[in-house]
């Protein structure tokens, strides 16, 4: 397997800064509160895909320029072109978006996504595919895809939001297209913490440095099996979880938790 750093990773569409073991994405187009493009969809993806092979980044963090996060498609570079298209080319784009999502899943290292302002559109679907969202209480996230004639069901918002905030709120947000307040978001399970926008990047950022200096392994561990156990019965996922566990205690992380308990000392993990 061929190993990369992910401090050498020079994306030409979005913002990205490796400090200690921490990775930042942060979409860079704060005067149109950071739409998407063709070119940044891919790349974002392209990064993610990378990630798994990059050992000296252990956690990321994504979060948007100038106190909005992703309003979404690009009306223009984006929505404007899409409806020129003919089915296959559709299908191009649409099946794209998607492997951006499962570039983000499939990558081992959890995804922080930190809220600000606009969170609209593919914007919101980047946040909900996060493993954890610190937001404000201006945040305003919306699955606006109905507004502009198009189903709710993009980028996997029909199978993750529902599992996120429950059926019915997700059914609603889906259908009305309407903005779910900062403090909805809290109340009911979006954003895991409320922060002060002054705050926000650098709370998130603290958060994804207390992850990487834990069992990275383990982490990776327990992302993959959030993933995979979705469409497991119970005792599929008991027997899953059984040998996930096992593997880990493979570990020299593992061992390193033990002596340190032992000598009533605080283990240094090094995620091996």
């Amino acid at each position: 397997m061929t190993k990369i750093r992910g401090a050498d990773l020079a994306p030409e569409h979005f913002d990205w800064k490796v400090d200690g073991k921490v990775g930042t994405l942060t979409i860079d187009r704060p005067d149109r509160k950071n739409p998407l493009t063709f070119q940044s969809y891919a790349e974002i993806r392209d990064t993610f895909r990378a990630l798994k092979y990059a050992d000296d980044v252990k956690t990321v963090v994504v979060t948007g320029a100038g106190g909005n996060f992703c309003s979404g498609g690009d009306v223009h570079d984006i929505i404007g072109p899409l409806v020129r298209m003919e089915m296959p080319e559709l299908l191009d784009f649409t099946r794209m978006t998607g492997d951006l999502v499962k570039a983000m899943r499939a990558c081992p290292q959890p995804i922080v996504a930190a809220i600000d302002g606009i969170c609209a559109g593919a914007g919101a679907a980047i946040a909900m595919q996060s493993d954890m969202r610190f937001g404000t209480l201006d945040a305003k996230v919306a699955f606006l895809f109905v507004r502009v004639g198009l189903a709710g069901c993009d980028m996997g918002a029909c199978s993750v939001l529902p599992r996120i905030v429950g059926q019915g709120r997700a059914a609603e947000l889906l259908y009305s297209g309407r903005s779910m307040s900062g403090r909805e978001a809290l109340d009911w399970g979006f954003f895991n913490r409320i922060c002060e926008p002054g705050e926000l990047l650098e709370t998130a950022q603290a958060e994804a440095r207390k992850l990487a200096e834990g069992p990275t392994f383990a982490h990776a561990m327990t992302k993959r099996m959030l993933h995979q156990e979705w469409p497991m019965a119970l005792d599929e996922a008991i027997d899953a979880e059984a040998d996930a566990q096992a593997i880990c205690m493979q570990t020299k992380d593992f061992r390193r938790a033990y002596d340190a308990f032992a000598k009533k000392e605080r283990p240094v993990f090094e995620g091996d």
